[in-house]
């Protein structure tokens, strides 16, 4: 039970290293975080190990400025394994690469927590993605480095993967559009509890700019929860939201009516 523990904590800050930190803080810039958060945040998506955070905030950018289209690097038209693991096993098509080039990413380069964790990747993944996870348990409590290798470790990494892609696959293709339905991106319930409130894709797309990614009130949103409490703490400033009369209106003019 301990072990399941530390393997569900470590998956906790593995999501946010991809959902709080490369997502919505450094590929949309929809808050500011303070040096010691972007520390946190840089450090936990070494342990989600899904490219550096200038990599990933780079193809983020590119997807949504040229969603469903060849240049999007993981582009949902091209089917569900295609959009969740495919595009990592082949060349990405050369109108990501060539218009990729047009956008600027000079901003991720001027954090100095990015281009550290850029510039030693390799070992920080090595270090927070297999060594910490797997050496925790066996030194705190005495669990067996096999268990605490492949069930905190291995099994949780592979898990966090899927989640994630999903997002890329899953949430592209099923569900309702309520607030844009000429897109392809869905808001779907079982993504956002997956990837801990990163399935309601639809407003996503609709209002990239928004902190929350998705309506505030009480709909699940854990990454919003924690960038609440960063603010509470002081750590989070300049939280930007779609306000109420714009999020009406859109679902007025191009909602497919389901809300």
């Amino acid at each position: 039970l301990v072990l399941c523990l530390s393997a569900y904590f470590c998956f906790l800050m593995t999501a946010l290293g991809v959902t709080a930190g490369a997502h919505r803080l450094w590929s949309h810039r929809s808050y500011k975080a303070k040096l010691p958060l972007r520390i946190f945040l840089a450090a936990a998506n070494s342990m989600a190990f899904q490219n550096d955070i200038y990599e990933w905030s780079r193809d983020h950018r590119v997807h949504h400025k040229y969603s469903e289209t060849d240049a999007d690097p993981h582009n949902a038209r091209r089917g569900f394994f295609f959009s969740h693991i495919g595009w990592l096993f082949v060349r990405k098509h050369r109108d990501v690469i060539e218009k990729g080039r047009k956008l600027d990413f000079t901003d991720l380069l001027d954090d100095p927590v990015v281009r550290f964790q850029r510039k030693y990747y390799k070992s920080s993944v090595v270090l927070m993605c297999f060594v910490i996870p797997t050496f925790v348990p066996w030194y705190l409590w005495g669990e067996s480095l096999w268990n605490a290798y492949f069930l905190a470790s291995i099994l949780r990494y592979t898990i966090s993967l899927n989640v994630t892609w999903l997002v890329n696959s899953a949430a592209h293709m099923y569900g309702n559009r309520p607030y844009d339905k000429y897109i392809n991106p869905r808001q779907n319930t079982f993504v956002t509890l997956g990837a801990i409130g990163e399935g309601f894709h639809n407003y996503h797309h609709t209002f990239p700019f928004d902190y929350s990614a998705s309506e505030l009130g009480l709909k699940f949103n854990p990454t919003t929860w924690f960038i609440d409490f960063m603010f509470w703490l002081g750590l989070v400033t300049d939280r930007k939201q779609a306000p109420k009369e714009m999020i009406q209106a859109r679902k007025e003019r191009t909602g497919d009516g389901s809300a």
